[in-house]
């Protein structure tokens, strides 16, 4: 299954870090270049705004998926190809993981943690097979790996049942790595 969209998961703010905007920024630049569509929440705040409106800004598919109750808070964002507007956020996630060939998490909330989570479980228990990356911008994701290793070391998370994840340090290695992954997948098709 090759990679043609990409749900990311981010913050409707912008955080204290500069540099989370311009990963947003950059991201979305990059996957109107590699013609990677983009499946995300559907609003126009914060990270998750200027993650659509590069895209947009760069020639590429937007596909935003926003509860109706959502709508006037997160100020739906208008200009995307396609607008789903879902009943409540358990079909907003659903939808969203249908849309999407591959998971990436930039900074951002309890939100994005809780969407992030549900597709790292959703694999663990093998539900999927989808590729989920953490863009572990300036180390935001740090303290969650450091959660993820202590429950390798208290055997919460078993052989068998690990937590598969991909780690870039850097917006301009999601591309490639996803990249990387479709590659070892048409081999192994084979």
């Amino acid at each position: 299954m090759a990679i043609r969209s990409i749900c990311v998961f981010c913050g409707s703010g912008n955080g204290t870090d500069p540099r989370f905007l311009a990963a947003a920024e950059t991201l979305g630049r990059l996957m109107a270049e590699h013609d990677l569509g983009l499946v995300y929440g559907g609003g126009s705040h914060g990270l998750m705004g200027a993650v659509a409106r590069s895209v947009l800004r760069h020639g590429g598919h937007v596909t935003g998926i926003i509860p109706d109750f959502l709508k006037a808070r997160e100020m739906m964002l208008e200009g995307a190809q396609e607008m789903h507007v879902t009943r409540n956020m358990h079909d907003r996630k659903m939808l969203m993981f249908e849309k999407a060939d591959a998971f990436v998490a930039l900074p951002g909330g309890i939100g994005t943690l809780e969407e992030l989570v549900e597709q790292l479980t959703w694999s663990q228990l093998g539900q999927h097979e989808k590729p989920i990356l953490l863009a572990n911008i300036a180390g935001f994701w740090k303290p969650l790996m450091v959660l993820f290793a202590h429950m390798r070391e208290t055997a919460f998370i078993r052989a068998g049942l690990e937590v598969r994840y991909q780690i870039a340090e850097r917006v301009e290695e999601i591309i490639p790595m996803l990249q990387e992954i479709d590659q070892l997948r048409a081999k192994l098709a084979e």
